[in-house]
C-alpha cells in the first residue's frame, strides 16, 4: 500500500497526485487544515488546528487501521480522505470514509476522485461495505458520495449541531463494494 501513487485529472483540467499520507507530511497537513474553512472543519472529528492532533496522525500511521489518502497539487495538500477499518468485531467488514477538500478545489471533482480511490482500495483491505456520515445540507459532499456509488441509507433528523448551535440532520450513505464493482463491469468501466 505504501507504494500507491496515482495522478488524477480534475474537471478544470488541473492535475493532482494521490498518495498515502506519510510522516513527512506534518507541515503540509498543518498548512492544509489551516486553509480549511471553519464551516467545513466543523464536520471533522478532531480539532485539526491543534498541532498535537497532526503530530499524532503522522507519528502513528498504520495503513491497515486507517488508510490516509492525500491529494497534492503544486506541492500543497488540497484534499484528505481517510478509510477507517476494524480488524475484529461485528464491523470488521465495514469501512468508514471521511473526506475534506480545500475550498479552492471544491466543485472540481476532487472529492469524488478521492472517494473512488478509497472504494477501489477497500476491496484490497477485504472490506465489503463502506459508509459515510454527512451533514444533510452539504450538497457537494452528498453528490460526491452519490457519484462514487454510495446511496442514502438513513437520515437522522436533528442529530447534530452546526457551528451556530442549530440542530441539523445527518445522512448515512453506504456503498456495497461488490455490487458497485458489478455495476461498473456491466457498464464496461471496470
Amino acid at each position: 500500500m505504501e507504494k500507491f501513487y496515482k495522478e488524477g485529472l480534475l474537471k478544470d483540467g488541473s492535475r493532482v497526485i494521490l498518495r498515502p499520507m506519510v510522516q513527512e507530511d506534518r507541515e503540509k497537513l498543518t498548512d492544509f487544515f489551516t486553509r480549511v474553512a471553519e464551516e467545513d472543519r466543523q464536520f471533522l472529528r478532531s480539532d485539526v488546528r491543534n498541532p498535537a492532533v497532526i503530530e499524532h496522525w503522522v507519528n502513528n500511521i498504520d495503513y491497515h487501521k486507517v488508510f490516509p489518502l492525500v491529494a497534492e497539487a503544486e506541492g500543497k495538500i488540497v484534499g484528505d480522505a481517510t478509510l477507517h477499518m476494524r480488524k475484529t468485531g461485528w464491523k470488521r467488514h465495514l469501512g468508514n470514509v471521511r473526506v475534506v477538500v480545500a475550498k479552492d478545489y471544491q466543485g472540481k471533482g476532487l472529492g469524488t476522485l478521492l472517494i473512488n480511490e478509497l472504494v477501489d482500495l477497500a476491496g484490497e483491505f477485504g472490506l465489503e461495505k463502506l459508509f459515510a456520515e454527512i451533514y444533510f445540507n452539504a450538497a457537494g459532499a452528498l453528490n460526491a458520495f452519490k457519484r462514487a456509488g454510495f446511496g442514502v441509507k438513513a437520515v437522522f433528523e436533528d442529530l447534530v449541531k452546526d457551528i451556530y448551535g442549530n440542530n441539523a440532520d445527518m445522512v448515512v450513505m453506504v456503498c456495497d463494494i461488490e455490487a458497485r464493482r458489478d455495476r461498473l463491469a456491466a457498464r464496461g468501466d471496470a
